[in-house]
């Protein structure tokens, strides 16, 4: 089509040359004119520009060296020329037509760059192709050297087949001959054993004639010799082949009964055999038995030894450095509050612990006469509530202030955690929780307060057990243990008041422990909260619990136990649980290190069977737990060196350990005992 001076498109069709088209032709229409014979037939030049441009493009079609590898790239550059100046001179189109040249530009070059990327791989095919079609030649060559094996194989087989046919045949033709020859000597034998009998009837005959014996009686001897001689013969005949049946048997017998004793040697030699093996089995059980007592007893004997050994190193530390027992009165006079207040807080109290009382007392006086504390410094090695330098205000803080701060500083931490879900640092949460209470200018006086105090006041649990977890010397998760210990306590008390009253019978709490069979509620519900405690821990228990009672009194308040002071004090029982926490957890470290014996460096195996032995009840993941607290990493880093097994103690000291199942020597007491 040639577009017109208007912009129109020409009407000529690309095939018009030296044609016709018809006028007023409707496509997909065939109109009655059509049908009819006056048809007017229009002829319509080519265009020019149309021209020009086909013979440009013979013109270099003709000048191209076809004969090259890339003739078809040749033969694609003047169509492109032709193409661009066909967009060129269609201004109007141009855009459109660019857009299509381009596209069809683009998809080329991708065609080009993938056929040149396939080019290597052509190569590769056909070196494969080349290399398959040996493999498959050297195969097919192995095969038909295999094959003609196998055909020389079948004819070598074919003709020994053809050659034991032709010696059945001669075998066959030979039998045939034997038969024959047999029957020939049979009938030859035959004939001569009747002439042999012609021949003795004949002589018989003769010899009678000689005596002068009748035919009839000849005949009657003759018929009573054959007889007897037919009947011995055939008895004979019997005879034997009983006897060879009957030595076959016997070797038969012999053969399968040879090593065969008799029922009732047999039956006598197995009634002995149960007697024995029942004996045996008695012996067994008694020797088990006896060397369980033994080791029972080896071990009391090494424990024994071992308190001989320290009370005598004692004994002789005493005589060494001993003084005359100090008058504790004197005492009083010193101390804020006289005589009464120093009866109170020596009551029941050994020197050792005396002499703590008295060192608070002097730090607490000591406390209050200073006015300000000299900075730690800001190092790494200071802790981050102690990192300041110069001198910070003391804020003289009571004992019962600095208990219900650090109260506090553990129910918001606790709060934190769960709404976290993981746990997070005590010095960095303490040192936010008083930056976020009394400003960050009065943190530090508030925190070196708070730290002389638990410093000094050594025997106030809270106090003492928050400074040793601050300071690193007990890992949090001992607190928290402990705390969940006394919680479950009170829900095992509180299941066996029915009533709900809060109280329990004092008869019930005189009832005895046993050690797996408790008898009363009391005794049953410290059994439930402690399963592995022995009778002595659980009567120690039932005493603190019962330490207030008056013989006229009937009921003990159980909820009363768990009472604490302003201070943080709290009732023996709760004091004498945590005191047998922390026995519990030494004499299981004890354990722990007489079965390690004289080890001085301990591996991870060497530490897993050492726990496993004393606490077989123990599962992998509390294993893992106990491992990972003693060489602190984690459970993929275990395998690592040795470590010192004082080390690995005091680690473990540290944290919460205790004892998962019941001890194999507290098992074997009680087995011996039930024996």
């Amino acid at each position: 089509l040639q577009l017109s001076d208007r912009g129109c498109w020409s009407t000529w069709p690309a095939f018009a040359s030296g044609r016709t088209v018809l006028q007023n032709h409707k496509p997909c229409s065939i109109s009655k004119e059509r049908k009819s014979s006056n048809k007017r037939a229009l002829t319509i030049p080519k265009p020019r520009y149309l021209e020009q441009l086909e013979s440009y493009l013979r013109k270099e079609l003709q000048s191209l060296d076809l004969t090259k590898k890339n003739s078809q790239e040749l033969k694609l550059q003047p169509y492109r020329e032709i193409f661009e100046f066909f967009i060129d001179n269609f201004k109007t189109y141009k855009p459109l037509l660019s857009a299509i040249k381009n596209e069809y530009e683009v998809t080329l070059a991708h065609q080009r760059e993938r056929i040149r990327a396939l080019e290597p791989l052509k190569a590769t095919v056909s070196a494969v192709s080349e290399e398959c079609t040996q493999q498959i030649l050297a195969l097919q060559e192995n095969e038909r050297d295999e094959i003609n094996k196998l055909k020389q194989e079948k004819q070598n087989l074919l003709k020994f087949i053809e050659k034991m046919k032709e010696e059945k045949s001669s075998l066959e033709i030979q039998v045939e001959h034997l038969k024959k020859s047999l029957a020939e000597e049979y009938l030859r034998y035959l004939n001569e054993h009747h002439a042999r009998k012609l021949l003795l009837a004949d002589m018989n005959e003769m010899h009678s004639e000689q005596l002068g014996l009748t035919p009839h009686q000849v005949q009657g001897r003759e018929n009573v010799k054959s007889e007897d001689v037919v009947k011995l013969t055939l008895a004979l005949k019997i005879a034997r082949q009983d006897l060879t049946k009957a030595q076959v048997e016997l070797n038969r017998m012999i053969a399968d009964y040879g090593d065969v004793v008799p029922r009732r040697d047999f039956e006598s030699l197995e009634k002995k055999y149960s007697l024995l093996l029942q004996e045996m089995k008695t012996q067994q059980k008694d020797f088990d038995q006896l060397h369980k007592e033994y080791d029972l007893l080896l071990e009391l004997h090494r424990e024994t030894a071992e308190e001989r050994d320290r009370a005598f190193a004692e004994l002789q530390e005493v005589q060494r450095s001993c003084t005359p027992r100090p008058n504790w009165a004197k005492c009083s006079d010193m101390i804020p509050g006289g005589a009464d207040r120093w009866s109170s807080l020596a009551e029941g109290k050994s020197s050792d612990e005396l002499v703590d009382v008295l060192l608070e007392e002097i730090g607490t006086g000591v406390l209050r006469e200073k006015d300000v504390f000299l900075g730690c410094g800001k190092g790494d090695n200071i802790p981050v509530y102690l990192r300041y330098e110069g001198e910070v205000k003391n804020k003289k803080l009571s004992k019962k202030d600095v208990v219900t701060i650090l109260k506090d500083v553990w129910r918001e931490k606790i709060a934190l955690e769960q709404q976290m879900g993981k746990r997070s640092s005590l010095p960095e949460f303490f040192l936010c929780y008083l930056q976020k209470k009394y400003g960050d200018a009065a943190a530090m006086e508030w925190s070196y307060s708070i730290y002389e105090n638990m410093r000094i006041f050594q025997s106030n649990y809270v106090m003492s057990s928050f400074y040793n977890i601050l300071t690193g010397k007990v890992s949090e998760e001992q607190f928290h243990s402990q705390n969940q210990l006394i919680s479950n306590l009170q829900k095992e008390l509180a299941a066996c008041d029915s009533s709900n009253t809060g109280s329990l019978t004092s008869e019930q709490f005189r009832q005895e422990a046993k050690l797996y069979t408790p008898v009363s509620p009391h005794s049953m519900a410290l059994r439930e909260a402690f399963p592995l405690k022995r009778i002595d821990s659980i009567q120690e228990l039932l005493d603190a619990s019962r330490y207030k009672l008056d013989s006229a009194e009937d009921l003990i308040n159980y909820r009363a136990l768990f009472d604490e002071d302003e201070e943080g004090n709290v009732e023996p029982f709760v004091a004498m649980l945590r005191n047998q926490y922390g026995n519990e957890k030494q004499e299981y470290l004890r354990e722990l290190r007489s079965k390690l014996g004289d080890l001085m460096e301990v591996n991870v195996d060497d530490l897993k069977t050492a726990l496993c032995a004393i606490d077989p009840d123990i599962d992998d993941q509390t294993l893992d737990i106990y491992i990972g607290l003693a060489y602190q990493v984690g459970k993929e880093q275990t395998d690592q060196d040795v470590l010192p097994v004082e080390t690995a103690l005091e680690r473990l000291m540290a944290g919460d350990v205790r004892r998962v199942g019941p001890s194999p020597k507290e098992e074997s007491k009680t087995e011996c005992e039930g024996g």
